[in-house]
């Protein structure tokens, strides 16, 4: 991968449930690993315009959901998005509990997984500036759990070109 490459940005749910906050973590932990930027689907949901632009420009998209109400790709669709990869947490074994918390263990297999399959999509930086962020690449973007990036990038939503609001 060439220096520079745009990062696909991640969505997830973040409902009551241990399965949305899993998929929160998830989210959180590939934006912090900088396999992802993550990005605001609350927003996109309430049609706030710089992140609505953010979500329709054109960057590869990882929606997580933590069950089958899939939320974060509903949202999506309400604006005429579909994501470039889909991940259900009650597909891949993750049981939805109320007044619970998820298990870091089952998490942790989770973004292994998910960090290994999205690593592939990083695009090619574009020709015009498009506002998205670039990251050179990590030498190892499944980095465990507890280690961090020894740089964090501010969220898509506070660059410049988004304060229109």
């Amino acid at each position: 991968m060439s220096q520079g490459a745009v990062l696909p940005l991640v969505y997830s749910c973040s409902g009551a449930s241990s399965a949305a906050q899993m998929a929160n973590h998830i989210a959180v932990r590939l934006d912090r690993l900088g396999v992802a930027d993550m990005s605001c689907i609350a927003g996109v949901g309430g049609d706030v315009k710089p992140l609505v632009r953010t979500a329709k420009s054109g960057r590869p998209i990882i929606a997580l959901d933590g069950c089958p109400l899939h939320c974060a790709a509903h949202i999506l669709r309400r604006h005429g998005i579909t994501a470039d990869k889909h991940y259900d947490l009650s597909d891949m074994g993750v049981t939805k509990k109320m007044h619970a918390d998820f298990d870091p263990e089952e998490a942790r297999r989770i973004l292994q997984r998910i960090a290994k399959e999205s690593g592939a999509m990083r695009a090619a930086p574009p020709a015009a500036d498009n506002g998205g962020k670039t990251h050179p690449p990590t030498a190892d973007s499944t980095t465990p759990a507890g280690e961090e990036r020894a740089e964090f990038a501010s969220p898509a939503c506070y660059l410049p070109e988004f304060k229109d609001w």
